[in-house]
């Protein structure tokens, strides 16, 4: 009877005692970031069987158990991961919104300021203080455009940088938990049980990776985790670590590409898979925001300089010099040509060039409206195949664009692909067309040094006979893109009559009141049918008439190359008109339209992602409450615990006492 008693009294110290330790341990890591309450599992001792029944042995301790929920801790991880990707992707959106809708610093200020000086010189086109004006302002914008390329680059460098530093953190909490693995396993075969503290870190280095990158896990049996990335890519398979790496992209050297460590070498992972965490946030960011804001604004910089300086080319400058004059710039603005980046992996010799198209001009016959270019804001990828096939697929839509076999020019997206020699199949080569232009954007510097050269007159004139009898006008004229004047010194006498207009050299194209177009050559009707004359084009030159002819003999008017330049500004006044028309995106959007639908685009994501933030860090805030109900320490319950287990404690203790003087009695009846 002592022996039984005293066991059980054992039996309850013993598990008294474990349940003591247990709630300590719990009170001291009530702040240990990760840790899981624990509480024990008892139960009964095998009882003994007599013939008065089944009589009991007291209890013990299956296991010191860990108060853990797996699918409340990957709820937990979830949205960790997306609350990391978010809060990345923010800090950095954010920064490209307060810089592109500054009031002052940025362009939309500079582009009024250069066409506020344009329009200067087309009121007073014989002023040099007004045209020092209008370069001194296209000298400001170029600046603006390179202080706004100059950031976004540096913003570049800076998400480089972060992806670096990330991959090194993501490899160091890969070989922790590779090491925890091994630890657990060892731990689970030498005992038996769960070692819940070393569990417990595991579970924190995985919601630390998940900060970093969304992963996934699986278990094995012999207790260890294996923690894969993307698609199932692996980056802990129990004791053993996958690295991954960050370097410079195969297909762009000024951007970093996350990869894995394989016994080939690095394999460059595609971005889609890099999701979740700092770097899912930092590659969503560079490739929905950061390429977008650089390759619009290279694309806002582009048909700003081609449409300026095809207008400007149409003119004639201070000092009466035309197209194909010797000493005539043509062009305000000078630009880069695009960027082309042959893959590292290319084995074959491919060589190519870029260039960009002529802006579309006004046409015949009449020459009016604006030129206007069809840039898409991409990069694209020219992919060689067999036999010197080749397809050009623009990155913004993954659509192809063009295609063909072996050596020469494309033309697609406003842009020229001039192939001197096809790559081998497999052979990758990138263009980047905006890339580098609003770095590269300048004044042309023969410009800026002589502000004379401004072409702000027209090319050509038109005057009349001082005996004219009729009504009869025709305009100073309009020139389009391959004009001939008269040269200087040999005008154009026109003659008009009561029939006809005569004198016109070549070919022409006239057109009626009522809009009908009669291509000839000779006299020039003056009425055709019902409808009479409103304008002729010859030399790709266009006039228009008004007024009545003479009645009887004839009225004469000369076209001529404009002698009288100095107080002309019609060119600068279409130059400058451009402002207002649409020039971009194929003819259907202004500079300055283009440039706010940019910065409201991306406006609009960055209070999206203000937006999710703050949602997504409700939901975790959310889950991790449902866990601390769960698996965090509750001191009040913990002290209402350690009475209980003192109580234990002392009557299991009682029990030994009784247990003892029953022994003594009956020692001395002996």
């Amino acid at each position: 009877m002592g022996t039984g008693l005293y066991s059980i009294g054992v039996s309850g110290i013993t598990a008294a005692q474990l349940g003591l330790l247990a709630t300590e341990h719990n009170v001291v890591n009530a702040n240990t970031p990760g840790y899981s309450r624990q509480r024990t599992v008892q139960a009964t001792n095998i009882a003994v069987n007599t013939g008065a029944g089944a009589i009991g042995q007291g209890v013990h301790v299956q296991t010191i158990e860990r108060m853990y929920d797996q699918y409340v801790t990957n709820q937990v991880s979830s949205a960790q991961t997306q609350v990391s990707e978010l809060d990345s992707y923010y800090s950095q959106i954010k920064q490209i919104d307060s810089m592109l809708a500054d009031a002052t610093a940025g362009l939309s200020p500079a582009l009024q300021a250069f066409f506020s000086g344009a329009q200067q010189v087309a009121s007073n086109p014989s002023l040099l203080p007004a045209r020092q004006l209008m370069i001194s302002s296209a000298e400001t914008l170029t600046a603006r455009f390179q202080m706004l390329d100059a950031r976004l680059v540096d913003m570049n460098e800076e998400i480089n940088g972060r992806m670096v530093d990330a991959v090194a953190q993501v490899n160091t909490y890969a070989s922790l938990i590779a090491d925890v693995n091994q630890k657990i396993v060892i731990a689970q075969s030498s005992y038996g049980q769960p070692p819940n503290d070393l569990l417990d870190q595991r579970d924190l280095m995985v919601n630390e990776l998940n900060k970093l990158v969304r992963v996934s896990t699986t278990s094995n049996s012999d207790g260890s985790f294996n923690v894969f990335i993307g698609s199932g890519q692996q980056l802990v398979v129990g004791s053993t670590v996958q690295e991954m790496t960050a370097k410079a992209s195969a297909a762009d050297p000024t951007r970093i590409a996350i990869g894995i460590k394989t016994a080939a070498g690095a394999q460059e992972l595609p971005e889609y898979l890099i999701t979740g965490g700092q770097l899912g946030g930092l590659v969503s960011f560079r490739a929905e925001s950061l390429d977008t804001v650089t390759n619009e604004i290279g694309r806002v910089a582009t048909s700003f300089a081609l449409t300026m300086n095809a207008q400007h080319a149409l003119g004639q400058n201070l000092q009466g010099q035309i197209a194909g004059d010797p000493g005539f710039v043509g062009g305000i603005f000078t630009l880069s040509a695009p960027k082309i980046i042959g893959n590292v992996y290319n084995s074959g010799s491919g060589s190519m060039t870029a260039s960009f198209n002529a802006p579309t001009a006004p046409t015949a016959p009449s020459f009016s409206g604006n030129f206007f270019t069809d840039l898409n804001p991409s990069d694209y990828q020219v992919a060689f195949g067999a036999g010197g096939a080749y397809t050009v697929t623009r990155l913004s839509d993954n659509q192809s664009v063009a295609s063909g076999v072996g050596a020469g020019a494309v033309s697609f997206d406003g842009l020229t692909l001039n192939i001197a020699a096809v790559g081998n199949n497999g052979d990758k080569f990138k263009l980047q067309p905006f890339s580098e232009i609003a770095r590269n954007i300048a004044v042309d510097p023969r410009v800026s040094a002589d502000p004379r050269l401004i072409a702000a007159a027209a090319p050509v004139q038109v005057t009349q006979g001082i005996a004219n009898t009729g009504s009869m006008k025709i305009s100073q004229g309009v020139v389009g893109v391959g004009y001939t004047a008269p040269a200087a010194g040999s005008p154009i006498a026109l003659s008009v009559n009561s029939t006809s207009l005569q004198g016109v050299p070549g070919a022409w194209t006239a057109v009626y009141s009522d809009g009908t177009q009669v291509p000839s050559s000779g006299n020039i009707p003056l009425v055709n049918g019902t409808a009479t004359l409103a304008s002729f084009t010859f030399n790709n030159m266009s006039f228009a008439v008004t007024g009545n002819p003479p009645a009887a003999g004839s009225d004469s008017f000369t076209v001529q190359r404009n002698t009288n330049g100095v107080q002309d500004g019609r060119n600068a006044v279409l130059f400058a008109k451009l402002q207002t028309e649409n020039t971009t995106a194929g003819g259907t959007a202004t500079y300055q339209s283009s440039y706010a639908r940019m910065v409201a685009d991306n406006g609009i994501r960055t209070r999206e992602a203000k937006v999710q933030l703050d949602a997504q860090t409700v939901v975790l805030s959310q889950a991790q409450a449902t866990r601390e109900s769960l698996s965090g320490v509750n001191l009040d319950e913990e002290a209402a615990n350690m009475i209980k287990y003192q109580q234990a404690y002392q009557a299991s203790s009682k029990i030994l006492e009784i247990g003892n003087k029953l022994f003594d009695t009956i020692l001395a009846l002996g």
